[in-house]
Parts: structure tokens; C-alpha cells; sequence
């Protein structure tokens, strides 16, 4: 059992996140839990209370906005919470052709897959390597590993976050600091878009 660690946890609301909290919670860690909805939240909040006696705090941010992660950071100082391990999970996908998806939603994916990772681990990793102790977990894909027609910006940023996170782990070598991607397959979530996406196109060729 782990104690007096904290480890801060984006997009926790439901699926991998909230799947990470509860085995960090499991595991002694105290958690802070963030994603846009804060009603989801305080149901994985009473979820893991039913399980564990750990401390959760709960901030409700969009971080695929830079003020909202500048607030969040100001909020954590505020309340002299110190984050020992970073898991960036949050982001998300856009299904469909590059030249017919929407602009908006594909730089909004950017910012928080690419933007939003860098930006954390920038904010928490100096902490990390003044105490010589911590560790950063980002969520990539197997989607890292090739690029993917019909999802060419979600694939591609997964590739950043892969290299990003190789070169990370590389530069602390000697520290006691680890620095690892996670590499899921399709979930539950993102096959039921597949199928939805392909019988978009299916019927366009019909």
C-alpha cells in the first residue's frame, strides 16, 4: 500500500480513467480526479469511497482550454495539493473523412490529445525531478503505431503522444522518475463509432 501520494488523473469521469482511479484508490493512492462533468465525477467519487478510504478531490475543467488548465493549476496550488504521479487519459476521436470533418472539433482534439499532454507534464514534471521521485502515464492507442484513414488527426496525434513519451522516459533515465505510455486497443466506445462511421460510407458507395 501506497500513502501520503497523490496522483492526479484527466478525463476520469468513465472508461480508462475511471478504471485507473479505482486501482490507484485500491493501491492507497490519494486521487485528483478531472474532466468536464462534474456530475460524473462525483459518481466515480462515491464509487471508490464505497471501496477505499482514500482523499478525492474533484475539479470539473475543459482542458482542451489553456485558461482552464492555467485555473486548474492555481486551485491546486491554492489548496497546497502536491501531484507525485501524472496520468494524462483524457481525449478523445472524430470519425469520417479528413476533407468532410469539422475543423473546429479536429483543433479542439488537438489541443487537448497533444496540447493539453504537454502542458501538464510540463506544469508537474519539474516538481517530479526536484523530489527525484514520481512518475507520468500517458494514454496513447494502438492507433500510435500507423496512421488511420478515416480517423487521420486522432491517429496522428496518438503518434505524438507516443514519441513525446519515448523521448520523456529516454531524458529520465539515472532519476527515479518513470515516464510510460500506455498503448489501449479499441474500446467498447470507439468500435460502436467505427460501425457507425463505415455505415456512413457503406451507404454513400450504395
Amino acid at each position: 500500500m501506497k500513502s501520503n501520494e497523490t496522483v492526479l488523473i484527466t478525463g476520469a469521469s468513465g472508461g480508462i480513467g475511471k478504471e485507473l482511479a479505482i486501482l490507484f484508490a485500491k493501491d492507497g493512492f490519494d486521487l485528483v480526479l478531472v474532466a468536464r462533468s462534474i456530475d460524473n465525477l462525483l459518481k466515480v467519487k462515491n464509487e471508490i469511497e464505497s471501496m477505499s478510504n482514500v482523499k478525492i478531490q474533484l475539479f470539473s475543467k475543459d482542458l482542451s482550454k489553456e485558461d482552464e488548465i492555467v485555473s486548474l493549476e492555481k486551485e491546486l496550488n491554492a489548496e497546497n495539493i502536491q501531484v507525485d504521479y501524472l496520468v494524462n487519459n483524457a481525449g478523445f476521436g472524430l470519425f469520417g473523412e479528413f476533407a468532410a470533418t469539422n475543423l473546429d472539433e479536429e483543433l479542439n482534439m488537438i489541443d487537448l490529445n497533444i496540447r493539453t499532454v504537454t502542458h501538464l507534464t510540463k506544469l508537474f514534471l519539474k516538481g517530479m525531478i526536484e523530489r527525484n521521485k514520481g512518475g507520468v502515464m500517458n494514454i496513447a492507442s494502438t492507433a500510435a503505431f500507423q496512421p488511420g484513414p478515416l480517423m487521420a488527426v486522432y491517429y496522428a496525434s496518438k503518434s505524438y503522444v507516443l514519441s513525446f513519451t519515448e523521448a520523456l522516459s529516454n531524458e529520465m533515465k539515472g532519476t527515479n522518475i518513470k515516464v510510460t505510455a500506455v498503448c489501449p486497443g479499441a474500446t467498447e466506445r470507439i468500435l460502436e463509432n467505427v460501425l457507425i462511421c463505415m455505415n456512413q460510407i457503406y451507404s454513400k458507395v450504395e
